[in-house]
């Protein structure tokens, strides 16, 4: 069963820890609740933000495509680079395919033919059916097929198919007609669907002219939530093409098969949709940090900031999907969803590996219009960390090459070097260290810093099943919390294999999962324990003094 509760003044509990006090705080405390005052909670800046300021989880979901995508550069706050000419976004959508499929695509040239009728294949069109063709097919008539707790489809506003989860989407081309028929149908009748529930089955949609991104799912999560995974698709898609060129191909040709320009990348699509299946920062819209002493990341930041060229905007140092440091240009701001991007591509090839690559990337939600230039490199073959430069300048690789360079000899000179092997040895902390017996995980999130921390899965979490159920549990209770008609701030959930509770505020989010045995009254003094543990480490569980160039 579940225990809902919604009320202004918080847990009814003697000592009234988890209520909000009486005024609101305007400095740090050492009281693991002072005030709920954003910018006080655990884990917020000391030094402002590194990220754009998102307060709650309905900020990160917001569209800001379309009217908003199409302002200028200068009109749109963090934007640092100049408006790129079609001309030039073609040749950096022709670089940027060729990282993906090993070879150069003119788009101009393609779009000139097509228009032409010019229909006969070429050998490179030969070459990028094949590499399409490449992709595992499904046979979509099987029950293994539908049996899948998740689909995802993406087609154009003419009902071309763009990309399926599973199957060929030649397959599929006649269902994603009959999805594109119901769209037009209700716009027809001047409104608009959003989702369809059957059967245990959610079935959502999520217009981004000219696209249509649909879900089909059966999962624990909210609309809410798989509306915002199909966004993160959308601005996958974008991240790859530019908000620009998108638009710019479908207005010379409606029925255009995007396929055609992103055959190669449906391994990065594919890697963004497992790593949401098990990876809570999607879900909290938060980046999480590589477990490190304060002094170590302070000289690793320091050096990065030291290593700067006239055209860096940002300088990203990550582990996996843990960011160990980011040092930006001042007033300038990533969002997190342009994060997670970058390190979707990362861990979806593992080519960056054996040397330095320089491609274009579009962060969406920074600007949809035009390329940023990566230098993406590991520092040694056998340490797991991995630089990011991003420039403005396209022809500034050997500049930032040289950035990387210095940067290395920095970190030597600091004698960090052997403190960083030492801390990726643990890339994740146990719940243990929390010294709470019967707490077996949590994620903790500061709204303010845009950052959260989570212990390693342990027991009796340890089979992939049960690690997906926990998730699963988070969802429900993240679902539950940012509900759009009945949003509830505290929830205890108690099922037959754990219990759960929810603790959602204006500067925070908390999700711990207990053991079963425990009572109500247990859970609350352990959250009490649990934020003081939270403030005690968060130097070495967050980046709270941030760098600038």
């Amino acid at each position: 069963m579940a225990a809902d509760v919604h009320k202004k003044k918080g847990w009814e509990v003697p000592n009234g820890s988890l209520a909000p006090g009486d005024g609101q705080h305007a400095e740090r405390s050492e009281s693991p609740t002072p005030g709920l005052a954003q910018g006080t909670e655990p884990g917020a800046g000391q030094e402002g933000a590194m990220f754009v300021h998102t307060r709650s989880y309905e900020d990160l979901t917001s569209p800001e495509d379309g009217a908003a995508a199409a302002r200028s550069p200068e009109e749109r706050r963090g934007e640092q680079a100049e408006p790129t000419s079609m001309e030039q976004i073609s040749k950096d959508f022709s670089e940027l395919s060729t990282q993906l499929t090993g070879m150069a695509l003119d788009l101009e040239e393609e779009m000139r033919q097509s228009k032409e009728g010019k229909l006969e294949p070429s050998p490179q069109t030969t070459r990028r059916d094949s590499v399409l063709s490449g992709k595992e097919e499904e046979d979509v008539t099987m029950d293994a097929w539908r049996m899948h707790r998740k689909h995802v489809f993406v087609l154009s506003e003419a009902g071309k198919p763009v990309y399926s989860r599973y199957g060929s989407e030649e397959a599929l081309s006649s269902t994603m007609g009959v999805m594109m028929a119901l769209v037009s149908f209700l716009e027809a009748e001047k409104n608009a669907i959003r989702s369809i529930h059957a059967d245990g089955y959610k079935v959502v949609f999520v217009r981004r002219s000219p696209l249509v991104l649909v879900a089909v799912a059966r999962t624990r999560q909210s609309e809410q939530e798989i509306a915002h995974e199909l966004l993160y698709i959308y601005y996958q898609i974008l991240s790859l093409l530019t908000w620009t060129q998108l638009n710019h191909i479908f207005q010379q040709k409606q029925n255009y098969d995007l396929r055609r320009l992103l055959a190669g990348s449906e391994r990065i699509t594919d890697n963004l949709l497992d790593l949401m299946a098990h990876d809570p920062s999607f879900l909290m819209g938060a980046v999480r940090c590589l477990p490190l002493a304060a002094s170590v990341r302070d000289a690793v930041s320091t050096s990065l900031q030291q290593a700067k060229a006239k055209s860096l905007v940002f300088s990203i140092l990550l582990s996996g999907n843990q960011l160990v440091s980011l040092v930006r240009k001042k007033d300038q701001f990533l969002h997190p969803i342009d994060l997670h991007l970058l390190f979707n591509l990362i861990s979806s090839s593992s080519s960056f590996r054996e040397g330095e690559a320089w491609t274009p990337i579009c962060l969406p939600k920074f600007n949809s219009s035009g390329f940023f230039h990566a230098h993406i490199s590991y520092l040694e073959q056998e340490m797991d960390l991995c630089l990011l430069l991003v420039s403005t300048d396209r022809e500034d690789f050997f500049t930032v090459s040289d950035c990387k360079r210095r940067f290395q000899e920095r970190l030597r000179r600091r004698g960090v070097h052997h403190a960083l092997q030492e801390a990726l040895r643990t890339p994740f902390y146990s719940v243990a260290q929390v010294g709470i017996p019967d707490l077996r995980h949590f994620i903790y999130k500061s709204k303010s810093s845009g950052l959260f921390t989570s212990p390693e899965i342990e027991a009796p979490y340890v089979q992939e099943e049960e690690k997906e159920r926990l998730l699963g549990l988070y969802q429900y209770l993240h679902s539950r919390a940012h509900n759009s008609s009945r949003p509830l701030k505290n929830i205890y959930f108690t099922g037959p294999r754990e219990n759960l509770l929810a603790w959602v505020t204006n500067a925070f989010e908390l999700y711990v999962c207990y053991s079963p045995l425990g009572t109500k009254a247990g859970a609350i003094s352990a959250v009490n324990k649990l934020m003081k543990w939270i403030r005690k480490e968060e130097d070495r569980l967050f980046i709270l003094t941030p760098q600038t160039y």
